[in-house]
């Protein structure tokens, strides 16, 4: 393997999800997974035997919650940054997970990887449209949040993975909802959205998606799923809902789809 950029410790923090069941490398000044990591993962109804394909894994972090909950899973990640896939090998390999990391172009999947299909395929995809934003000064950072392929092309990839009676999960900002249907529209069905907020009364910011392969229900929005308790933040102190807690703290799973 060569020589990773990360290679100084100093450049890199080690963090701990879910209460410390898993510890993460990732880096000091580029992109850094958080919350949104970790509710995708929670989103994901997976079981053991199932496989899972995330585009765009990162250093691995919504794999390995998912990982974390669900043992049996058959897990893949596609990542275009070398630095950045080198880090979720090294993150898999030191929590004793088993995950197939792949550094690649999702707009160009090896071979073998366009003859398979998976049981769920999830992903984050940049949040901004990269031609009505700046770039961000950190390049890692800004391939996570803008990068260079469009929206379309993430989730076009992404449904072509889909294994029948399969879904796809995906955790995207709000305002990019009438992309994603237009995109997922006639393809894909019993589409299922769950708008998230900060805190109750407030306009959702992002929202989780779920569509199945085949699925023939009709298109479904959930209540809001509230991160916070209370109206405002009132003090310096945690504030997450009792179910939100559960998910970070404990790895549990999101109740939203049923």
């Amino acid at each position: 393997m060569p020589r990773s950029i990360w290679a100084v410790t100093e450049d890199l923090t080690r963090d701990a999800f879910l209460g410390g069941r898993l510890h993460v490398w990732q880096p000091r000044k580029g992109y850094r997974a958080g919350v949104d990591a970790v509710l995708l993962a929670a989103a994901v109804p997976a079981q053991a035997g199932d496989s899972v394909l995330e585009l765009g894994c990162g250093v691995g972090t919504a794999a390995l919650c998912l990982a974390a909950r669900v043992r049996g899973l058959t897990l893949t990640g596609v990542e275009l940054q070398q630095s950045y896939a080198d880090l979720a090998r090294r993150n898999a390999m030191e929590n004793t997970m088993d995950i197939a990391v792949l550094t690649a172009d999702i707009a160009a999947l090896p071979d073998d990887l366009r003859q398979r299909q998976f049981s769920h395929v999830i992903m984050n995809p940049p949040y901004f449209d990269r031609s009505a934003g700046t770039a961000a000064a950190d390049a890692g950072r800004d391939k996570a949040l803008g990068g260079d392929t469009p929206l379309a092309v993430w989730l076009d990839v992404g449904i072509r993975r889909i294994a029948a009676k399969g879904d796809l999960v995906v955790i995207q900002r709000m305002e990019r909802l009438p992309d994603v249907l237009g995109v997922i529209g006639g393809r894909l069905g019993t589409i299922v959205v769950c708008p998230i907020t900060g805190r109750a009364g407030h306009a959702p910011e992002l929202f989780l998606l779920r569509a199945k392969q085949g699925g023939r229900a009709p298109f479904r929005m959930t209540p809001p799923l509230v991160l916070h308790d209370g109206a405002v933040h009132t003090r310096d102190a945690e504030s997450y809902t009792p179910m939100i807690r559960d998910v970070l703290r404990n790895g549990a799973a999101l109740p939203i789809w049923d």
